[in-house]
């Protein structure tokens, strides 16, 4: 089972202003409570890409990229939905800056790249996780699947407007 990284010591990589390293991680992401409903991400270890870079005035600029899996029920069908998102974020660290410092909540003395991956992901979640993008969702008068049948009908109602007229008898 590859090593799990939640968090991650910049400072022992030794680099001076203006070097940088990529380094392959494996990120452990808590499943989401999303519209009511539970995903989990899958793998429960995602395969990571970290390129950490050290900015003038004991900065960093810091790039996150991984693929991960979500499982769970679709917000339409409620069938099962394992839509795959990918994830590319950026972080700049710069303390020490002025007024406009700019500051990642990611970095103290270590960089949390569990809490990053997992912000990270849900900011590339779409409103809604669907099992497929033309997903049809349900019947609103009886719930069939739409999906399994596209020509899917009913009687349409009589407006109620009108439904005094349906009690005339003419003989």
């Amino acid at each position: 089972m590859p090593q799990r990284t939640d968090s991650f010591d910049l400072a022992r990589l030794g680099l001076t202003s203006g070097e940088g390293r990529r380094l392959d991680l494996n990120v452990h992401v808590e499943p989401f409570d999303y519209g009511g409903s539970t995903y989990a991400v899958v793998p429960e270890l995602v395969p990571a890409r970290l390129d950490v870079s050290r900015t003038t005035g004991n900065g960093w600029a810091l790039r996150l990229r991984f693929s991960a899996q979500l499982e769970g029920p679709c917000m339409r069908c409620l069938e099962p939905a394992s839509p795959t998102f990918d994830v590319d974020s950026y972080e700049v660290h710069q303390p020490g800056a002025g007024d406009s410092e700019l500051k990642s909540p990611y970095v103290d003395d270590e960089l949390d790249v569990e809490a990053w991956a997992r912000d990270a992901l849900a900011l590339a979640l779409p409103a809604q996780i669907k099992c497929r993008a033309d997903c049809a969702g349900l019947c609103p008068q009886c719930g069939a699947n739409l999906n399994e049948d596209p020509d899917h009908a009913h009687e349409a109602e009589p407006d109620p407007r009108w439904a005094k007229l349906s009690e005339l008898k003419f003989e």
